[in-house]
């Protein structure tokens, strides 16, 4: 990405960044701290390492009186009210949202892939998405105010991506369920827009999707991780993954002014594919 980021100033607003333990959590947690937004990162383990580092970083950039570590599993809509709780005791109700938990699941081909698995990634990807969608909803309405929620979605649910039926089916959920909760949010002044990140070369989503394409042995991709990762940036149209501030850029633009329009919408992050 070219030239500076983009400045926003988020004056004491309040964000709730749920899968902030992970990179892009983490990176869009970091860029809200840094543009005056109080803070509140959730993930599984308040005690992890990763959320841990998310709040240093929050921390270093933003203040210690504007970061709150909370632990919430977006599957059980009683955690989800309870870490709501704990924002709105702290801070009030969070208006801006990244709804951002989830999880990759198994690479394998459909007929191979271990039935168990695939309602685990619906419940993580899509009943969590829907969980934190309601109970924001439900407490900005209650407080009469309106706000910005972004979902993570994926490349793989506009198309299918080979070896991921289950995250490829709970992200195409995902950007249903954006489109449905714009129409019943917006009598409540709440926007509410989707991202979809395809090859984002960094971090741990990354190397495990590069590392697993491999070892499912098919014939999209090679047996070898390294040139598993080029052909992946082959596909892309700009010849290069995208970069997390990319993805992070995308979601403070959403959750900000400047996009005030615009809801329901699903913002593809991809290069070109």
């Amino acid at each position: 990405m070219s030239g500076a980021p983009a400045s926003y100033d988020f004056g004491g607003g309040i964000a709730l960044v749920t899968g902030a333990g992970g990179d892009i959590g983490r990176t869009v947690a970091v860029r809200l701290a840094a543009s005056r937004a109080n803070v509140v990162i959730t993930d599984l383990d308040r005690a992890a390492d990763g959320l841990e580092r998310t709040r240093t970083a929050c921390v270093e950039a933003g203040g210690v009186d504007a970061v709150q570590a909370v632990a919430a599993d977006v599957t059980d809509p009683a955690s989800v009210a309870a870490c709501f709780d704990a924002v709105t005791e702290r801070f009030g109700p969070p208006s801006l949202v990244f709804n951002n938990a989830g999880v990759q699941g198994e690479l394998l081909p459909l007929q191979d892939y271990p039935v168990d698995d695939f309602p685990f990634v619906m419940q993580v990807n899509a009943f969590g998405i829907f969980n934190v969608l309601r109970e924001a909803a439900r407490r900005l309405r209650a407080a009469g105010r309106g706000g910005a929620i972004v979902n993570s979605a994926s490349m793989a649910g506009v198309e299918g991506a080979a070896n991921m039926p289950a995250y490829s089916a709970s992200k195409g959920a995902v950007m249903s369920i954006t489109r449905s909760a714009s129409k019943d949010f917006a009598p409540l002044g709440i926007r509410v827009n989707a991202i979809s990140p395809a090859f984002i070369g960094e971090g741990l989503m990354w190397d495990r999707q590069v590392t697993r394409q491999a070892q499912a042995d098919t014939q999209y991709y090679s047996t070898d991780p390294a040139v598993v990762a080029e052909e992946m940036i082959g596909a892309v149209p700009l010849r290069r993954t995208g970069t997390l501030d990319e993805v992070a850029a995308t979601v403070l633009w959403l959750l900000s002014d400047e996009s005030s329009y615009i809801s329901g919408h699903n913002v593809i992050v991809s290069g070109g594919i």
